[in-house]
């Protein structure tokens, strides 16, 4: 049996991973034969620069580390990593990144206890991991924007759906690439993206078995196990689950997942890595809408109502999701400078969703209305990212090209039933009201998207410590929709074109500046008043930093400046009541400081403070012009530190917390500013871990988001947990 020392030995001992991040995309089939042939120019393109680097003398040869899917050298450990692959589709120093990217490891996840996406970015300097009520979903934004469907899994996009949300327990590791990122990734927002790197099969054996049970009803038990079929560790099997159930402050809200991943990796041969992989997930859980601000934030004549008031009807119904997704990973090393990847990943999801939304309070500031949905959900998504990764010498510079094309094809339905049911007495609530549900659907359009897109970036090292990365991307989409209410098909098509570019001079050893420029586009569904496809939203952003790496990696630190503008934003059509016109622009700039340091004194310690400057810059709406966005505090600052004891090797102790401003934009109510810690104690047994932690450790009440201008989301207050893993 491992001890802890040594399964952490083992760990670090694992080879480098240039397993890439990828974006997916599908194009119809005779287009995406006419798009083929120009990654096959640029291979053969490539190919030639292999060759001639292959046979240049051995002091000037190009050699690339060993590929392995299934392994990384810092791939789940430490506070301060000094390498991400998200900013280009290949390991990369983040020194030597022209871009803001955070990287969070397992080890910050398994110290802070973390349970879901948001508390898992919490200590990322850029993003606001929003509260909408617990709704459910992985919902936060990124610079001021929202980016829930910018969350990806190992690079590729998942189902549109978004209603189940990601298990951390599954993933090594994630990483945000913050800003602008169509050029590696098309279609997404433009506050930047969150990639989930999977936990893969490793060389080494790994098992361990755990148990959390915590406040309101939290009981989870989980599994890692890691088998190498052969000699060599490259056919290993490893399985991942979890099974997890939870109640709510708030009456009659509860959750229950269960989650299964198994891969393999087989070994054909030294040149070539493939994972097979698979996940199955069924989530069930009562949604928590909120509560309306009359009586928490704002005054209600009726007096104080409480945080935990459950203001839709339990007999109304639940949500109930399952999903499957099925997949390959495949990497081959054509020659010592050239590799080929592809990543293919298909995926569905179905399920119901049913729940009861607040509206507008009544005028007596007693009967809060509300409305009731019953939702069809059932998505398909085929995604696939072919690329090639050269590294080459050509005059006089040292290249690392990605060069690719990824499609995505999927089908989708998010149909609805919008029912009546009767308002609340928020003060004397009466549960199990019937509700009047239409015999025919209110919404019912199923789409058929297909998505191509051909890109190219090649990171540049020149001269004393230069570092260029230029990217260049081309996408096609086609949106087919049929409206079964309305019984009009539409069909729409975009295409855009978007570039980055970014320079990094390393002036002195582990400091370096660098400065870029970034875009995206994410094409936007409806039509204007005249039947005029609207045309995608665009973001362009120009950003300059710092960054520092300490000598073995022990700390590092970035800081960043940035200016981001979103364009072509739907806004109330002045003429037309009812319609939209694209004439609405938006703005975020802001500072950025992360730090991360590993000290061979016991300390760790990552570190943020984010300062965001939002508004909207035109709208139709005269009233709004020149506020801030919703949900964007104008000061940020987290920190989370822990620390092993001198005197007793096996105790860690954790402390941190975080610092939001105030929270002003166009609704009637400002979210006050807060201040949480969060602490935990960790006991490393000869196989095992003891570990218990406090979140909101001071019990402080407050409110991290609001839906609209009906509902505000009150946070958890304190709550513990007590978790046991066990390794053999």
């Amino acid at each position: 049996m491992h001890t802890l020392p040594q399964r952490a030995a083992l760990r670090l001992r694992a080879t480098a991973t240039h397993r890439p991040a990828l974006s997916p995309t599908r194009s119809p089939s005779r287009a995406a034969g006419l798009f083929a042939l120009t990654p096959l120019a640029l291979c053969l393109a490539q190919s030639a620069f292999a060759q001639a680097a292959a046979d240049a003398p051995a002091t000037t040869a190009p050699q690339l580390q060993e590929v392995r899917i299934n392994a990384s050298t810092e791939k789940d450990m430490g506070f301060a990593p000094v390498e991400a692959q998200t900013a280009g589709k290949a390991p990369m120093r983040r020194l030597e990144t022209p871009q803001s990217v955070s990287v969070v490891t397992r080890e910050q996840m398994e110290s802070r206890q973390i349970t879901n996406v948001q508390q898992a970015l919490q200590t990322v300097a850029g993003v606001s991991p929003v509260n909408f009520g617990r709704r459910g979903f992985d919902d936060l934004n990124i610079r001021g924007f929202r980016a829930t469907e910018s969350i990806l899994v190992d690079g590729l996009v998942q189902s549109p759906g978004m209603w189940a949300k990601l298990q951390p327990y599954g993933y090594e590791r994630f990483e945000v690439l913050k800003g602008s990122a169509s050029v590696l990734y098309g279609q997404v927002q433009p506050g930047g993206i969150v990639n989930a790197v999977s936990k893969r099969p490793r060389k080494e054996p790994l098992s361990e078995v755990g148990v959390e049970v915590g406040s309101f009803g939290q009981r989870t038990l989980q599994a890692d196990v890691n088998r190498p079929l052969s000699e060599s560790g490259k056919t290993a099997l490893r399985i991942n689950a979890q099974v997890t159930d939870a109640d709510d402050p708030t009456q009659f809200v509860y959750r229950k997942d269960r989650w299964f991943a198994p891969s393999l990796s087989i070994d054909l041969g030294a040149q070539t890595d493939l994972v097979l992989f698979a996940t199955y997930s069924r989530s069930e859980w009562m949604r928590q809408q909120g509560i309306t601000p009359y009586g928490t934030l704002l005054p209600n004549r009726n007096g104080t109502l409480s945080r935990t008031l459950f203001t839709g009807d339990p007999a109304f119904g639940v949500y109930d999701v399952e999903s499957t997704t099925l997949g390959y990973a495949l990497e081959h090393q054509v020659s010592p400078a050239m590799t080929f990847r592809q990543n293919v990943r298909y995926e569905t999801e179905k399920g119901t969703g049913n729940f009861v939304s607040n509206q507008a309070l009544q005028a007596n500031q007693r009967l809060q209305n509300r409305s009731a949905s019953r939702q069809t959900m059932d998505y398909d998504l085929l995604a696939t990212d072919t690329s090639l990764l050269t590294r080459f010498e050509a005059l006089g510079a040292k290249h690392q090209l990605v060069t690719g094309l990824d499609v995505r094809s999927g089908h989708s339905l998010l149909a609805s039933r919008t029912c009546s049911i009767a308002a609340l007495d928020l003060f004397a609530p009466a549960y199990g009201v019937q509700a009047n549900c239409p015999a025919a659907r209110t919404s019912d359009a199923p789409g058929k998207l297909t998505v191509a897109g051909l890109y190219a970036q090649d990171q540049i090292k020149f001269g004393q410590g230069w570092t260029a990365l230029v990217g260049l991307r081309r996408d096609w989409s086609t949106n087919d929709i049929d409206n079964r209410v309305t019984r009009v098909q539409t069909q729409q098509k975009d295409s855009a074109t978007t570039l980055s570019a970014g320079l990094v001079y390393e002036f002195k050893p582990g400091w370096a500046a660098y400065g870029s420029y970034g875009e995206s586009f994410l094409p936007t569904s409806g039509l204007a008043f005249n039947g005029t496809p609207f045309v995608p939203e665009t973001g362009k952003q120009w950003e300059a930093g710092l960054k520092y790496e300490a000598p073995g990696g022990q700390l590092t630190g970035a800081l960043a400046l940035f200016d981001l503008v979103r364009e072509n934003v739907t806004t109330a059509d002045p003429v037309n009541t009812g319609f939209s016109v694209q004439t609405g622009q938006q703005r975020a700039r802001g500072l950025e400081v992360e730090l991360g340091a590993d000290m061979k004194n016991g300390w760790k310690l990552t570190s943020a403070y984010t300062y965001t400057q939002t508004k909207v810059t035109r709208d139709n709406n005269a009233a709004i012009v020149g506020l801030p966005l919703n949900l964007t505090p104008r000061h940020t600052l987290t920190a989370w530190a822990t620390y092993k004891l001198p005197q007793y090797q096996r105790v860690t102790l954790g402390l941190g917390g975080r610092y939001v401003s105030e929270q002003i934009g166009s609704y009637p109510f400002t979210l006050p500013s807060y201040v949480v810690a969060d602490a935990s104690i960790s006991y490393a047994g000869e196989n095992y871990r003891l570990t218990a932690g406090v979140k909101n450790l001071f019990n402080k009440a407050y409110y991290d988001g609001a839906i609209n201008a009906n509902v505000v989301s009150p946070a958890l207050p304190r709550n513990f947990s007590l978790g046991l893993t066990y390794f053999f």
